[in-house]
């Protein structure tokens, strides 16, 4: 079975992820979204809600699965049997970023990530514009899926 997380905060899951999910579930017989976890980080909405707006989004889609963890992304690939590192680029800065972390993974263990680009008219869109947007009562609701609605 080709296994393949695709670890993120997901602080909240926006268009983009949702594209990369979309496009990266093709490639795999399931794909685990890990809604990674850290003491340290301030989120704008907590782990659980994250969780509901990921379940609802892909709650169609039975190769997909939603878990949470800490600690190192290559620890829970390893626990999960995962054989692959899904992750989105949106531009060269992305890339740069990525590499370092996947050649570190490499390093770690036999993890393969694999890349996806961001579809054209989503590579701008980010959590942390998402959540500036939201903090300021703008209009999110082009930026993420149908699933996060904050009431």
């Amino acid at each position: 079975m080709r296994r393949a997380i695709f670890p993120g905060s997901f602080d909240p899951l926006t268009l983009g992820h949702y594209d990369i999910i979309q496009r990266g579930v093709t490639l795999f017989d399931e794909l685990i979204i890990a809604i990674g976890s850290n003491a340290e980080k301030k989120y704008m909405f907590d782990l659980e809600r994250r969780m509901q707006f990921i379940k609802a989004a892909f709650e169609l889609e039975p190769k997909i699965k939603v878990h949470t963890y800490e600690g190192l992304t290559v620890d829970f690939c390893k626990k999960m049997n995962a054989q692959f590192i899904l992750r989105g680029l949106r531009n060269p800065a992305d890339f740069e970023f990525e590499k370092a972390i996947a050649h570190t993974n490499r390093k770690l263990s036999e993890i393969e990530t694999v890349f996806l680009l961001t579809s054209s008219g989503k590579s701008y869109i980010s959590s942390s514009i998402v959540r500036d947007v939201i903090r300021h009562g703008g209009d999110y609701t082009g930026l993420v899926p149908d699933s996060v609605r904050i009431s």
